[in-house]
């Protein structure tokens, strides 16, 4: 037996039960790891409310990394021992091992360690397609980026800054005003106490940004078109503060003929080609110190309810992982 977290109907963290668990052994495909590093992430809170449907009982948590421990039949990239990343579904990464597909599995290089790699699979491919596939940034351009002290936030601050990109970054606190500056935003605004569309428009000299990265979600949605220029693209890919509530598309012609995409991950790593290139990106990234991990909490996975509820409380900053 092996302890990991399961919920049974969802809702609050404390839906969230550390309870026993048989593993068993991997089946065709699948590969056994037991994790060193756990992280956590905003979308565990959308599957665990209920706003993301999944069939219950379940796991939860979408990243980890640690040693494979068992290999079952046909699986060819990977052996017992080799050291493992992995970011997407399914489910039931808080776990101290799990059974799991192998095919999401990257071989983590020696350079990068456990820890390192749980808090930045899914935040750091996501800012790789974002900032790479999504809107290609070439340098010179002025984007918005949202929550630009979380996770993701201070990773594409850095990355979009090593591009040759000028970052105005939105924050919620000065606390965290001063974490966006530090990890490469050109200007930050605390959309608490300033209008940040009337700030955007004065930083571009009314042109507005060709961009905006919005992992706020409702309370920012409006606001985000308004600061694009013509033919300027929005991706929403959060909703923190909720869903983005419906709106008529000739919302978009009416600011200029913008574009709109809701994006994920797993449609840009479907193949094997397509995550090697996401996670080796990634990993190049980091190793050449352009993109540093910040890992500002750790908590261990029986407390991961309090975790949750510092995470939806807005109190962390940078990345979080969970210590099984």
């Amino acid at each position: 037996m092996t302890k990991a977290i399961r919920m049974f109907k969802t809702g609050g963290p404390e839906v969230m039960e550390y309870v026993d668990v048989e593993v068993g052994d991997p089946g065709p495909g699948e590969v056994r790891i037991r994790h060193a590093a756990v992280g956590l992430n905003f979308i565990d809170v959308y599957f665990r409310i209920g706003l993301y449907p999944q069939p219950l009982p379940s796991g939860l948590g979408q990243e980890g990394a640690g040693t494979i421990e068992a290999v079952g039949a046909g699986v060819a990239d990977f052996k017992v021992g080799d050291r493992v990343a992995y970011a997407g579904r399914p489910n039931g990464a808080y776990a101290e091992a799990r059974v799991m597909p192998a095919d999401i599995l990257v071989k983590l290089p020696d350079s990068i360690s456990f820890d390192t790699a749980a808090a930045m699979m899914l935040q750091g491919m996501t800012v790789q397609y974002l900032l790479r596939q999504t809107y290609p940034l070439k340098g010179g351009e002025t984007i918005l980026l949202h929550a630009a002290a979380g996770g993701i936030g201070l990773i594409a601050s850095q990355w979009a800054k090593a591009l040759g990109v000028t970052v105005i970054g939105t924050v919620s606190t000065d606390e965290k005003a001063a974490l966006a500056k530090a990890a490469g935003c050109a200007h930050v605004i605390n959309y608490k106490t300033e209008n940040f569309v009337e700030r955007v428009k004065e930083l571009t000299d009314g042109k507005g940004v060709p961009v905006v990265y919005d992992s706020i979600g409702k309370d920012t949605f409006l606001g985000s078109l308004d600061c694009l220029s013509p033919r300027g693209m929005m991706v929403s890919f959060g909703s923190a503060s909720g869903p983005v509530s419906p709106f008529g598309v000739s919302e978009l012609a009416s600011r200029g003929s913008l574009f709109l995409t809701r994006p994920s991950l797993g449609n840009y790593v479907a193949t094997r080609e397509a995550l090697n290139a996401t996670a080796n990106d990634l990993f190049a990234m980091v190793e050449a110190k352009k993109v540093n991990i910040d890992i500002n909490q750790r908590y261990a996975l029986k407390d991961v309810g309090q975790a949750h509820a510092d995470l939806e409380g807005r109190k962390t900053t940078g990345s979080t992982i969970l210590i099984p």
